[in-house]
């Protein structure tokens, strides 16, 4: 089971080459600089978007270099129409009230308008989907329905991911669809034993839908499929050696679809996913595309009022977080504020080549896992 943001680098930087765009790679140790001072999602330095949905601020020139994340909502999401979907990311410019997702590389179309189908698509060409919501949630329920794939290699997955790298999992590998797996991470970090677990008995989650659930709050993370509890985890018991192993920072809602089974991909990867790929399945050849649907998504936020911390605004007005330090015991101290998201009509031009690069990197990052998230979760 693997944590999605992980990311090949050597891939990613002959990507960046082949686009004709020099970039720095940024890490904990390797912040970006003032002249390119957000670190993405992908983990280069860049300006303008690069500071928007997945800016890491920890390996950024500084805290407030990442635009400030805007505040959770309450929401139910059908997809009757795609209106409210920016199909291209690299024009997103931080107005969350414009729209509710972006598509970070891939393609998704509507498969059924009366029901509020979305699809997500994997073919070899386009390399996966990923799907992000605009707005952050800061604990809460999120409510998924949905139905997964039933491909060799091929993993459909709905994640919580901060801009920290916590992250909270449900996932579905390749021809397991009796079955979901749920799993967290702390900003990156690969737990042994791995943090990750199984939950079975399932009807064919190919051919029906399932409400697949998050529920993150503050002292207790559980997971739920149609309504019950299949895994708690307290936070209590997540402490090792003084540092709190347990996601607290904002995150976006995602989901995707992506092809583990391929040759770049390490032999734990294939093996989990099912197999490599088979291009020549007939269910791609006949649709022209491997795709998960995504029929609702509901999200409940957490009571605004009792999580405001260092606030000098009340909590009606509050419309985004942002992070004041790395706090301490691994629980970094984020503050609600009324600090604008927008890039403040930053220009696109100067940017188009250093954004083809971006652009790019979202349909590699689907595409380059890294091992090491399958090797912790399977002890490989």
């Amino acid at each position: 089971m693997l944590p999605i943001f992980s990311v090949g680098l050597p891939l990613l930087v002959a990507i960046l080459a082949g686009e004709g765009v020099k970039a720095t790679a940024c890490n904990a140790t390797n912040p970006c600089p003032y002249s390119a001072p957000c670190c993405s999602e992908y983990g280069f330095c860049g300006s303008d978007h690069f500071c928007l949905g997945g800016c890491n601020p920890f390996y950024s020139h500084a805290l407030d270099s990442c635009r400030p994340a805007p505040v959770c909502k309450d929401a139910k999401y059908s997809f009757k129409d795609d209106s409210r979907i920016l199909t291209n990311n690299t024009f997103y410019e931080g107005n969350a009230t414009e729209y509710d997702w972006v598509v970070e590389g891939g393609n998704v179309f509507v498969a059924d308008a009366a029901a509020g189908d979305l699809a997500l698509t994997l073919t070899e060409k386009n390399g996966g989907t990923k799907l992000a919501t605009t707005r952050y949630v800061h604990y809460g329920t999120i409510t998924a329905r949905m139905k997964t794939g039933r491909w060799k290699g091929v993993v459909a997955a709905f994640i919580t991911m901060s801009d920290a790298k916590d992250e909270i999992d449900w996932e579905w590998p390749g021809t397991a669809t009796t079955e979901g797996q749920s799993n967290y991470f702390w900003q990156g970090f690969f737990p042994s034993p791995s943090n990750g677990g199984t939950h079975g008995g399932l009807s064919d989650t190919y051919s029906n839908f399932h409400d697949y659930t998050i529920d993150w709050q503050p002292d207790t993370l559980t997971w739920l499929i149609d309504g019950k509890v299949v895994r708690t985890v307290k936070k209590s018991d997540t402490v090792k050696n003084g540092m709190t192993l347990y996601p607290t920072t904002p995150a976006r809602v995602q989901f995707s679809i992506w092809p583990a089974g391929i040759e770049s991909s390490g032999e734990g990867t294939i093996s989990w996913a099912g197999g490599m790929i088979d291009w020549n399945d007939p269910d791609l050849k006949a649709a022209g595309q491997f795709a998960v649907i995504l029929r609702e998504v509901t999200i409940k936020c957490a009571d605004q009022a009792s999580l405001v911390k260092a606030a000098a605004i009340p909590a009606a007005n509050i419309t985004s977080y942002v992070y004041a330090s790395n706090g301490t015991g691994g629980v970094p101290d984020i503050i609600y504020t009324n600090r604008s998201s927008l890039l403040n009509g930053a220009s696109r031009n100067a940017l188009l080549g250093i954004e083809a690069g971006r652009w790019q990197l979202a349909v590699v990052g689907l595409t380059a896992l890294a091992v090491a998230g399958s090797q912790a979760f399977f002890g490989l």
